[in-house]
């Protein structure tokens, strides 16, 4: 079974210089008070929090050393078992920071599932956040924050068994699959009826199965993968592309969770 690691320093500062960087945007007033990804970096771990993925975002305009940049933490005391009782999932901490004043410290809650290559970022409104503008820090204030968040994690596991706990139709699964790639490309983009289907497909045994949970992960792995042909708005049929941009990941998988609970109300 995969499992997570610590990214050191010197990973993070090859993967993302802009974690170290304490210079700010000059357009800035004296109002803002930058708060450091590194420091809160450090503080994470203090927490018992681990960095184990990071990214930025791709811009051609805006200075690499301030541009937004995403880093993933977990827990290794702080594990979702299967039925099995071995260790399944870790929930997440996701972080969001600039220092070009664009963004305030951001943390969303998520899971990452161990089995699944690409590592998919599960996102719900329900699992909470917090925001911290850049008007000053303090470690105090991020342990209360961060100890809120763990305290949502009883309603998280709820949540995840009602998935495993619902069956779906196949006409169920192939609605599901509909919607999720619009929640991904909008209207203007179709797909064929045998490219949804394989959106359906299973492509390892942990994912066999017709509940909302397994269905989920089938279809966000591969819209999050791309390489599935599509119909673009001018009839031409293009090749998807993975999605990479963190703030589209999130966005997607924001959707993708909110349509799956959809299916556990009908």
């Amino acid at each position: 079974m995969k499992t997570l690691k610590a990214l050191s320093r010197e990973e993070l500062k090859s993967l993302a210089p802009s974690i170290f960087n304490h210079t700010v945007g000059s357009k800035l007033t004296d109002k803002y008070v930058h708060i450091p990804t590194d420091t809160i970096v450090d503080d994470m771990e203090a927490l018992g929090w681990f960095p184990y993925s990071v990214k930025t975002v791709r811009s051609r305009t805006k200075n690499a050393a301030t541009k937004k940049h995403l880093v993933q933490f977990f827990n290794p005391d702080i594990v979702i078992n299967d039925e099995n009782g071995e260790a399944d999932m870790y929930p997440q901490l996701l972080l969001i920071n600039s220092h070009d004043g664009s963004t305030a410290v951001k943390f969303e809650m998520g899971v990452f599932r161990l089995v699944c290559e690409n590592g998919l970022v599960i996102k719900s409104q329900d699992f909470g956040g917090f925001k911290m503008r850049h008007m000053g820090y303090s470690f105090a204030d991020l342990r209360v924050y961060i100890n809120q968040l763990v305290e949502t994690l009883p309603t998280v596991v709820a949540n995840l068994n009602k998935f495993s706990q619902v069956e779906m139709t196949p006409e169920q699964q192939y609605e599901f699959a509909l919607k999720a790639v619009e929640a991904r490309f909008g209207e203007e983009k179709q797909l064929s009826s045998d490219e949804v289907n394989n959106l359906l497909l299973a492509e390892r045994k942990e994912d066999v199965g017709n509940d909302v949970w397994r269905v989920l992960n089938r279809v966000q792995e591969k819209l999050t993968s791309g390489g599935f042909g599509y119909m673009n708005a001018r009839g031409k049929v293009r090749k998807a592309r993975a999605v990479k941009n963190f703030t589209q990941d999130i966005d997607m998988n924001t959707k993708l969770w909110a349509l799956a609970e959809e299916f556990i109300a009908a």
